[in-house]
């Protein structure tokens, strides 16, 4: 076998309804403030901004996300080390009949 670094790219998709963008507004607007969260006052400043300013809830989702509930995915799997991570969030139209059917399989 060769020994050179093999990497694999985990791509994951997932498609959720908003039920209540100011309550997911406020949730994320708490993790700013929160006196742990790892920010300079201009810094939450702008970022709380950014999740009020998103009527599509999408920054507001980023910010509630984990990285670490992420990694689960994989955390199980001793044969392999994560690398690197990179999470979007943006509009979507809704789900593609297509997703539809998938999520009925999962």
């Amino acid at each position: 076998m060769s020994d050179e670094p093999k990497f694999l790219r985990l791509t994951v998709e997932l498609t959720v309804e908003v039920l209540d963008v100011d309550a997911l507004q406020a949730a994320a607007l708490a993790e700013i403030r929160h006196p742990d969260a790892d920010l300079t006052e201009e810094e939450r400043t702008e970022q709380a901004e950014l999740v009020v300013s998103d009527e599509s809830g999408a920054s507001a989702l980023q910010w509630l996300i984990e990285p670490d509930h992420v990694l689960q995915l994989v955390d199980h799997i001793t044969e392999i080390e994560p690398r690197e991570a990179m999470l979007g969030v943006e509009p979507s139209e809704g789900p593609s009949d297509e997703e539809e059917e998938e999520h009925d399989h999962v």
